[in-house]
C-alpha cells in the first residue's frame, strides 16, 4: 500500500509563482468542419491529449444543461477549442473522442463523459482521469488540476471565475473564455507527462 501524500492546500497554493499558461498564439479556435479536419490531423500524429469540456452553467434547480459546447484538446505544443454548433465539427469531434490508442487525459471527468454520450451519441475511448493516478501513488483526496500543478510544478494553476461561469454555447467565444478553457487541458497534457505514465500503458477500457 502506498505511503498516503497530503494534497496541497489552498493557503500554500496561493503562495506559488503562476503556472506558464498557453497564450492565443497557441490556442486554436474550432468552429467548420474545415478547421476540425485540420486539428484532427495534428492530433491524430500524437498519443496523448489534455482533455476537457465547458458547458454553459444552469442557475436553477432540476435545470437540465445541454452541453457540452465545447471540446478542449490540447498537446504539449497548442491547444484547440472545438464549438459544437456545426454538425460537420461535431462529427469530426466525435471521431477524435473514439481514437484508439489515444489517450484523453483530465481531471474529474464524470461528468464531462456523461454530457457527452448524451450529446453527442459516442462514448470516449481512452480516457484518464488522472486522479486515478494520483489516488494509486498516495493522494487521497482528489488532485483537480490546480492541485496537480503544485504537487508536479510547483506553480498556482489560474482560473478565472467569471470565465468559468460565463456563455459557452455563444457563437463568438471572447480571448478570455479561449484562454480559459484551452489550458485547462494544456494543463492536464503537461501534468500527464510529467507523471511519467507509460502512454500505451495508460488507456483505459472503454467504458471506464
Amino acid at each position: 500500500m502506498p505511503n498516503l501524500r497530503t494534497t496541497p492546500s489552498k493557503e500554500h497554493i496561493l503562495l506559488l509563482q503562476p503556472f506558464e499558461r498557453l497564450g492565443m498564439e497557441r490556442i486554436c479556435l474550432v468552429s467548420t468542419a474545415e478547421q476540425a479536419e485540420l486539428a484532427r490531423d495534428e492530433l491524430l500524429a500524437t498519443p496523448a491529449w489534455g482533455f476537457d469540456t465547458e458547458s454553459k452553467p444552469t442557475f436553477f434547480k432540476d435545470q437540465l444543461s445541454d452541453g457540452p459546447h465545447t471540446v478542449q484538446l490540447s498537446t504539449l505544443d497548442r491547444a484547440w477549442v472545438f464549438q459544437l454548433h456545426d454538425l460537420e465539427c461535431r462529427a469530426v469531434v466525435s471521431e477524435l473522442l473514439l481514437a484508439r490508442p489515444t489517450v484523453k487525459a483530465g481531471f474529474g471527468l464524470g461528468d464531462d463523459h456523461k454530457r457527452i454520450v448524451a450529446k453527442l451519441g459516442v462514448t470516449p475511448a481512452g480516457v484518464l482521469d488522472l486522479n486515478t493516478v494520483f489516488r494509486a501513488r498516495g493522494y487521497r483526496k482528489d488532485m483537480g488540476v490546480k492541485g496537480a500543478v503544485a504537487v508536479m510544478f510547483n506553480r498556482r494553476f489560474l482560473k478565472s471565475k467569471k470565465a468559468a461561469t460565463s456563455n459557452w454555447a455563444a457563437l463568438h467565444l471572447s480571448e478570455a473564455q479561449l484562454v480559459y478553457a484551452a489550458n485547462d487541458a494544456y494543463a492536464a497534457i503537461r501534468v500527464f507527462h510529467a507523471l511519467n505514465v507509460d502512454v500505451f500503458a495508460a488507456s483505459p477500457a472503454d467504458g471506464e
